[in-house]
């Protein structure tokens, strides 16, 4: 199983913010946008990840994440010169899919929940089927809305439409096939000038290879990509670790707690960030020794 992180674009829904920075570097309370999608991919067990981001911010992420060795996992980086859709990270992919089942997740999505990794995530990641998943929203007109029969089976799929059929929207994690950069490649330009994460979908649909996860209200999805949504985000988070004193996306303690690296590694980690509270964190994990189960 691979794991692709898209982020690029150009952040213009948080313009001015994002003039001179990706949007997936700016913080989300404590940590690094890109540390959220990326938590989810390690917590699966996924270690093989490419980054898709653009020329200009390549950099900055490497000097975040660098290969990922440091937390026991790899790393690559592809660019994406245009914000061309979604699919296009499928085309830029191809060679680092090599035909494995894969699975996309947007650099700007955060989810949460103690279930939502071992109960929806990795029971899908060994299907047969292409796997979306779908959650349920107040404003459906602003996703791309999933229709469902009582039996869960997918009846229709429409791209933002103005008289949505359900409440349920399809967040941006998706697992594929291996044969999805072919699919990709084959798709028409859309009315917006790209290609569509959606027809991909329907292809799949069409095909009879197509499952959605529903998402029930225990399991947050929060999308950063507004000034308003990235505030919240900020607040969900801080509001969860102080009131725990357990951090969310914790990419290093996550790596521990995954057997990725060493207590040494850790503490090492720790060390050029004990000014902070989240070298504290980190240090405190690797002096106690604390396992997966307080999680």
């Amino acid at each position: 199983m691979k794991g692709i992180i898209l982020a690029g674009g150009s952040g213009t829904r948080l313009f001015p913010i994002t003039k001179g920075v990706s949007k997936q570097i700016l913080p989300v309370y404590d940590k690094p946008m890109i540390y959220y999608p990326l938590s989810i991919l390690m917590l699966a067990g996924i270690k093989d990840i490419l980054i898709i981001t653009t020329e200009m911010d390549r950099n900055a992420f490497y000097m975040i994440l660098g290969d990922g060795r440091e937390f026991g996992i790899n790393i690559k980086y592809e660019i994406q010169n245009k914000p061309n859709g979604l699919p296009e990270a499928f085309v830029i992919g191809e060679r680092f899919i090599d035909g494995d089942r894969v699975c996309l997740i947007l650099g700007d999505n955060i989810f949460y929940s103690d279930m939502f990794i071992n109960q929806h995530l990795i029971p899908n990641l060994n299907k047969d089927d292409a796997v979306i998943f779908g959650y349920y929203v107040k404003d459906p007109e602003r996703y791309g809305v999933i229709e469902t029969d009582n039996e869960n089976n997918i009846l229709s799929i429409e791209e933002k439409p103005l008289n949505p059929k359900s409440n349920y929207a399809i967040t941006g994690l998706y697992i594929f096939n291996g044969d999805v950069s072919n699919v990709a490649k084959t798709l028409k330009v859309s009315d917006r000038g790209e290609t569509e994460i959606v027809d991909i979908i329907i292809h799949y649909q069409k095909e009879n290879k197509l499952t959605m996860e529903r998402l029930g209200r225990g399991i947050a999805w929060l999308d950063t990509g507004t000034h308003s949504s990235l505030l919240e985000a900020s607040n969900f988070v801080e509001v969860i670790e102080n009131r725990q004193g357990l951090k969310i996306a914790c990419i290093e303690e996550i790596a521990y707690l995954k057997g990725y690296i060493s207590n040494d590694k850790l503490k090492y980690l720790a060390e050029p960030l004990m000014k902070s509270d989240y070298g504290k964190y980190l240090m405190k994990i690797a002096e106690t020794k604390l396992d997966g189960n307080y999680a």
